[in-house]
């Protein structure tokens, strides 16, 4: 199966080029801004080929000429560069995984604690640390849209906006349930605890076209508290929005402008509903097939032991890390890859 057509795509971006060089090329706005914007996907596809081609080149140029000539520094310096060349490459193999419909979207994340009181909410508030220190080494911009602290501690529910390229490609993931087991800091008597959280990712779509109709949707507004809210407290600036047809509640809090609180959650809002129509067609299928539907919630994909050992394992992969404590700092990408390898 071919998945990087090197020659079809520079076929179609020799078309395009001729076509948006024709006269009358911008008569059409929206179908030639559609096709201008095929023509730079294609280019941001092809670009980085060209340029690990181009090095691989001048790798063979420079081995050439060290053989010729027999020379050992000229063999040093194309070892040094094999090591990024290899990095380089091994990258642009893993985008080739990352190819689905929205894998280059922002990701929208909500964590939430199941049965355990504070326990569990201290759970999910250590799992919102690990996924914001994950970000931040893949340079992703993140943005807290809602956030209900614990009673105690914690955090009962969160959603968070991670903003970049290939941001949902790898955070889909990390959807599931996540284990914890280790001593509770809340229990006096210093016994060992096992929490769950669970993990919902999807794609920021705000180009997808959804029909939501505004007699659909109920809108309510209250005053924001917790991270992101502390300063815009004394105002109703919260903005809570619940689509009847589905049941499906929003809400956030980030800003101080009731306006853009209200745009921010008709964006998740419009993603989910997008999301609850694509589960909905799944389920159909499956049951057309015969298939078993996979239970989210109760299904735990990843375990974290910190007592009465140190182990991580995801058991989708049964990949295991031992350093607990750099897999909490964000250090998830082994876990990441190694889950959409296998599902390639």
């Amino acid at each position: 199966m071919i998945f990087f057509d090197v020659q079809g795509i520079k076929k179609e971006i020799i078309k395009l080029q001729n076509e948006s060089s024709q006269p009358d090329f911008w008569k059409n706005s929206t179908d030639a801004q559609t096709k201008m914007q095929q023509l730079s996907t294609l280019k941001g596809k092809i670009e980085p080929y060209e340029k690990i081609r181009h090095e691989f080149d001048e790798l063979k140029i420079l081995f050439e000429l060290g053989k010729e000539e027999n020379d050992t520094q000229t063999f040093d310096e194309i070892s040094k560069k094999l090591c990024g060349f290899k990095k380089e490459l091994e990258e642009l193999e893993f985008k080739r995984v990352l190819s689905g419909e929205h894998d280059k979207s922002n990701a929208i994340l909500s964590i939430h604690p199941g049965a355990g009181g504070t326990e569990s909410c201290d759970w999910a508030e250590m799992l919102l640390r690990m996924y914001l220190r994950w970000a931040e080494s893949k340079k992703f911009t993140t943005q807290i849209l809602e956030f209900l602290g614990g009673e105690e501690a914690g955090v009962k529910s969160v959603t968070l906006l991670v903003e970049g390229e290939y941001a949902y490609g790898y955070l889909k993931a990390e959807k599931g349930i996540h284990r914890l087991v280790r001593i509770s800091p809340f229990d006096a008597n210093r016994r060992r605890h096992t929490s769950f959280a669970s993990v919902f990712v999807m794609p920021e779509v705000e180009e997808v076209e959804i029909d939501i109709k505004e007699e659909d949707l109920r809108i309510d507004t209250f005053r924001a508290g917790g991270p992101g809210g502390q300063h815009v407290n004394v105002t109703d600036s919260a903005v809570r929005i619940t689509h009847l047809p589905t049941g499906i509640v929003v809400s956030c809090q980030s800003d101080r402008s009731q306006h853009k609180n209200r745009a921010n959650a008709m964006n998740v809002l419009r993603s989910r509903i997008y999301e609850y129509y694509q589960e909905t067609q799944k389920e159909k299928l499956s049951k057309i097939g015969g298939e078993k539907k996979d239970i989210a919630w109760g299904s735990q994909i990843r375990s974290y032991v910190f007592q009465p050992y140190t182990l991580v394992k995801d058991h989708r992969t049964n990949l295991e890390i031992g350093d607990g404590q750099r897999v909490m700092d964000g250090w998830i990408d082994p876990f990441i890859e190694a889950y959409l390898r296998r599902k390639r």
